[in-house]
């Protein structure tokens, strides 16, 4: 087991990175990450996690609620801001 370095860390994961094959979420992606971040926590480290959500709203989520461009991007920093 490696040494901890940290107490604490903030996990940032941008809403595109936990997509894959035109999904919003990808669970092969998102069990991936969870079992990494269980590595971390088994060494005894504190994990926040920050998941973004302005890309999902400007992209798939917006377009199926039938949204317009420009509202689909303020929904998506609305998103962004509200973590």
């Amino acid at each position: 087991m490696q040494e901890r370095r940290y107490r604490r860390v903030v996990l940032k994961l941008s809403g595109e990175a936990l997509a894959g094959d035109g999904q919003v979420l990808d669970p092969r992606i998102l069990d991936g990450i969870a079992r990494q971040i269980k590595e971390v926590r088994e060494m005894g480290v504190d994990v926040a996690i920050v998941v973004g959500g302005g890309n999902i709203w400007r992209g798939r989520i917006g377009q199926e609620m039938g949204m317009d461009q420009a509202t689909a991007d303020y929904m998506g920093m609305l998103a962004t801001g509200i973590k």
